[in-house]
C-alpha cells in the first residue's frame, strides 16, 4: 500500500472529542428543525431561533468550559459531558413531542412561539458540546495559539461532516427517533473513546446504561399525543415528516404532522374534504377543458377525480418531493395513464421549463404555515397567466381567515393575483373570520361574473358535481390597501402568517350534496 495514504498517526483522544461534538451539534440542529416543523413549521422564525440558541448555547459552552479547563480538564470529565449529552438526547426523542405541544403556555409574540422549546430541548445538549472544545485543548497542550487553531479546525470539519451526513443520509432514511439515536451514540461512542483505557468498572457501566436509555427511548418513539388511526407508511423525506394513516374508511395523508390530503377508501373519488370541491370551479369561468395542471401533487387526490370525471382531460402534476410521489402512487392510487402525467420538481421551475398551455392552473402547494414564496409573487403569476391559455383559470388554495388579523396573507396575494389578472374571486370554505382553506379563482377574462350568473351556469352545465352550495361563499373587490404586493425582491410571507400563528384551523369535510362538516385542528 501507498505510505502516502496511511495517516502518518492515529487521533488523539481530543482530537476525537473535538469532532464528536462537531458532527453531533450540527447534527442536533438539523434534527431540530424536523423535530419543531410540525408545531412551528419551517419559517424563517423557526430556523432563526434554532440556529440563535445553539449559537448562545455554544458561546456559553465554551465561555464556561475554558474558564474551567485550566483547572479541571480531564479525560473522565469529557467523559462525563458526553455521556450526559447522550442522555440529554434521549429525553429529547422520548419527551420532544410533548414539550413541543406545551411550549404554547408561554404568552409570547407568534414569531418567539418556537423559542421556548428550542431553548429547553437543544439548549442544555449544546451548552455541553460546548465544553468540549476549550477541555481538549486543554489536554492536547503545546502551543496555545497552534494547538485552539487546530481544535477548532477539527470541530469545524466535524460540523461539516455531521451537516451533509445528517442532510443527506440520515434524515432522507431515519425516523426523527432513529436519528436521535445514532446522534446520540455517536456521543456515547466519543465517550468511550476518549475513556477507552479506563472503562472497566464504574465508567464502563455508566456507558452501558446511557446506552440502554438511548435505544429504549428510541424503540418508544416518543410520548404525547398523536395522530389518532393507524400508520400504514411512514417515513423522514428530503423535505418533510410523511406518515400515511387510516382511520375508518379515510385515508388520510399527513406532511409535518398536518393533514394535507385525505381519500375515501371505500370511494376514491369523493371529496372528503371540501375545498377540493372547489377544483371542479374553474369549469364555470371557462369553456372546453382539455388540459389540466396541478401544482403540488399531495395525495393526488384532485388530480386522481379530475382523471376519473372527465375521461377528455389530460392531467399534468408537479410535485417536488419525489417521496411525496411514491406513498401516493403506492397508498393513493395514482392512475398509470397516458392521461396523467407526473413530473418531480418544482412548480416554478416547470412552468418556466415547459412550453404547454393550459386550460385550468390549480395551485395546492401552500400550507398553514409553510408556503413558499416563489409560488405567491407577481413574477410567478405572470408566468403562471403565460403558461394559460387565452380564456384560462388559476385556482389558488390559500390557507388563511378571510377577515381579520389573520388574513393578512390571503390578501396580500388576492392583491398579487389582481395585479396580473383581470377578474379575481375567492371562496371560503367554512365561513366566519376562522383561519381555513380559502380558493381564489383568477380569470384571464375580464368579463365579470357575478354568483348568480355562476349559479345558472352550476345549473346548466355538465361538471359532474353540484357546485350551489359552494358557490355561496362567493367573494370579491377585497380590501388590500394594508398589505403589499408579494415580489421576488420582498415577499414577507412568514410575517404575513404571523397572525395565523396558535390560530385553529377548520378544515371541513364534505359530501357529494354540498353539506359540509367542520373539523378544526390545531
Amino acid at each position: 500500500m501507498d505510505s502516502r495514504l496511511v495517516p502518518d498517526r492515529l487521533p488523539t483522544r481530543p482530537e476525537i472529542a473535538v469532532f464528536v461534538s462537531g458532527v453531533t451539534s450540527m447534527g442536533l440542529e438539523i434534527l431540530a428543525g424536523r423535530i419543531l416543523a410540525p408545531e412551528f413549521g419551517n419559517s424563517i422564525y423557526t430556523w432563526g431561533g434554532i440556529i440563535g440558541v445553539f449559537l448562545a448555547a455554544l458561546s456559553l459552552g465554551y465561555h464556561r468550559g475554558g474558564k474551567r479547563a485550566a483547572s479541571n480538564a480531564s479525560h473522565s470529565r469529557l467523559v462525563g459531558v458526553f455521556l450526559v449529552t447522550a442522555l440529554y438526547v434521549a429525553g429529547v426523542v422520548l419527551f420532544g413531542d410533548l414539550v413541543v405541544q406545551s411550549t404554547d403556555v408561554f404568552p409570547l409574540p407568534s414569531q418567539f412561539a418556537s423559542l421556548p422549546a428550542i431553548t429547553i430541548l437543544f439548549g442544555p445538549p449544546t451548552y455541553l458540546l460546548g465544553y468540549v472544545s476549550p477541555y481538549a485543548a486543554e489536554l492536547a497542550g503545546g502551543d496555545v495559539g497552534a494547538t485552539a487553531g487546530h481544535v477548532y479546525a477539527v470541530g469545524t470539519v466535524g460540523s461539516i461532516v455531521g451537516a451533509f451526513a445528517t442532510t443527506y443520509v440520515l434524515v432522507p432514511t431515519l425516523s426523527v427517533p432513529q436519528i436521535g439515536l445514532v446522534l446520540g451514540l455517536s456521543a456515547v461512542a466519543a465517550a468511550a473513546a476518549v475513556g477507552a483505557p479506563d472503562l472497566r468498572g464504574h465508567s464502563g457501566l455508566r456507558v452501558g446504561v446511557v446506552t440502554v436509555a438511548l435505544v429504549a427511548a428510541a424503540a418508544v418513539g416518543g410520548v404525547g399525543p398523536g395522530v389518532t388511526g393507524d400508520t400504514v407508511y411512514g417515513t423522514q423525506t428530503a423535505y418533510q415528516e410523511l406518515r400515511v394513516v387510516d382511520r375508518d374508511d379515510t385515508r388520510t395523508l399527513y406532511l409535518d404532522g398536518q393533514p394535507h390530503s385525505a381519500m375515501d377508501r371505500e370511494d376514491p373519488t369523493r371529496h372528503v374534504f371540501e375545498y377540493t370541491r372547489y377544483f371542479h370551479a374553474p369549469l364555470l369561468f371557462t369553456d372546453d377543458v382539455d388540459r389540466v395542471l396541478f401544482v403540488g401533487g399531495g395525495g393526488f387526490t384532485g388530480p386522481r377525480i379530475f382523471h376519473e370525471r372527465y375521461p377528455n382531460v389530460t392531467v399534468d402534476v408537479v410535485e417536488l418531493d419525489p417521496a411525496v410521489v411514491d406513498a401516493a402512487d403506492e397508498y393513493f392510487g395514482v392512475p398509470d395513464s397516458p392521461r396523467m402525467n407526473v413530473h418531480v420538481g418544482g412548480g416554478r421551475q416547470y412552468l418556466a421549463e415547459t412550453n404547454r398551455t393550459y386550460d385550468v392552473i390549480v395551485l395546492d402547494a401552500y400550507r398553514k404555515d409553510t408556503v413558499p414564496f416563489q409560488l405567491t409573487t407577481v413574477e410567478f403569476m405572470r408566468l403562471a397567466a403565460e403558461r394559460l391559455d387565452d380564456d384560462g383559470v388559476l385556482l389558488a388554495n390559500i390557507i388563511s381567515a378571510p377577515t381579520g388579523p389573520a388574513s393578512e396573507f390571503y390578501r396580500a396575494e388576492y392583491k398579487t393575483m389582481e395585479r396580473v389578472f383581470p377578474r379575481v374571486y375567492s371562496f371560503p370554505t367554512a365561513g366566519g373570520p376562522v383561519v381555513q382553506n380559502i380558493e381564489v379563482v383568477a380569470t384571464k377574462d375580464e368579463t365579470l361574473l357575478t354568483r348568480e350568473q355562476l349559479q345558472a351556469r352550476n345549473e346548466k352545465r355538465d361538471i359532474g358535481i353540484d357546485l350551489s352550495a359552494d358557490l355561496r361563499s362567493y367573494r370579491r373587490d377585497e380590501p388590500t390597501d394594508d398589505v403589499p404586493v408579494l415580489r421576488d425582491d420582498r415577499a414577507p410571507v412568514d410575517s404575513l402568517l404571523d397572525g395565523m400563528v396558535g390560530q385553529r384551523y377548520v378544515r371541513t369535510r364534505a359530501n357529494e350534496s354540498g353539506a359540509v362538516n367542520a373539523t378544526p385542528t390545531n
